[in-house]
């Protein structure tokens, strides 16, 4: 039963979502309570499932945090993520955007096994360091999916041709200011993420910080996401300058961390 989690979970979201595309070419079948009812308690299944796929992988053999297996936790916090968020905030327009990628990587988790295990998974440090990376990550995964969503309905407000159909959204403004929240939070985390991250290295190898090319990566969008900040605070930047500074920094954020994981473990094999 356990190897046909991750079929199931996929199965689950993307039914979802391809409702969701159905109801862009009829009518905004997402706005009705009930519609809107079984698509949150689908994927509350479909995190249930993710979540223990994701248990039973990650720690098969010690902490296994693997490519695959690190992408795939990082999609199921950003679906967690969202799906609290919509239950306040009804971003149900952004179910486009989180669950077809989360699909997919839970399915090359199954379909591409990896092993990785972390050999400092004991060190209350190293696991706290870990822990806030993972939120961190994926608020700012759930941001710049946001920052699609915004993108795409302004483009639909302006009444400009599009790829995309949106049935419903926000305004604009709610979700501008639900942006920053989240970039902030975010930011906060991946704040905490560095420092944790030097400390760790400073008790293990006695230096804290190697200027590899995550990190690199990793403090230019930390740069970013702190001058977006600044700009938002003393300039009042908003739509497009707040999209494509979020965007910007999210790139680099994932050059940072599964590009770096990529190179090493599926192309040098370390």
């Amino acid at each position: 039963m356990i190897v046909f989690l991750p079929f199931i979970t996929a199965l689950i979201y993307l039914l979802v979502a391809a409702n969701y595309w159905r109801s862009t070419k009829t009518s905004s079948a997402t706005s009705q309570p009930h519609a809107q009812r079984w698509q949150s308690g689908l994927i509350a299944i479909g995190l249930v499932l993710h979540g223990l796929s994701l248990y039973c992988t990650l720690f098969s053999q010690g902490l296994n945090l693997s490519f695959t297996n690190a992408l795939s936790t990082i999609l199921w916090l950003t679906v967690l993520i969202y799906w609290v968020t919509n239950l306040k905030h009804h971003l149900y327009s952004l179910q486009a955007f989180v669950l077809p990628p989360a699909a997919f990587f839970v399915l090359l988790q199954a379909w591409q096994p990896e092993t990785h295990v972390v050999p400092y998974a004991e060190q209350p440090l190293f696991v706290a360091h870990m822990v806030i990376a993972m939120l961190a990550y994926s608020l700012l995964t759930f941001a710049a999916l946001h920052a699609l969503l915004m993108m795409a309905a302004e483009r639909k407000l302006h009444q400009k041709s599009s790829w995309l159909r949106l049935p419903d959204f926000p305004p604009l403004m709610t979700m501008e200011i639900l942006l920053f929240r989240i970039i902030t939070l975010g930011f906060i985390l991946l704040t905490l993420t560095l420092i944790s991250g030097m400390m760790f290295s400073e008790l293990l190898f006695h230096h804290p910080m190697q200027l590899t090319h995550k990190n690199v990566f990793t403090m230019l969008s930390w740069l970013i996401f702190a001058g977006l900040l600044f700009g938002r605070y003393r300039y009042g930047w908003r739509g497009r300058t707040a999209v494509r500074w979020t965007l910007s920094g999210f790139v680099l954020l994932l050059l940072a961390y599964a590009g770096s994981k990529f190179v090493l473990e599926v192309l040098l094999h370390r």
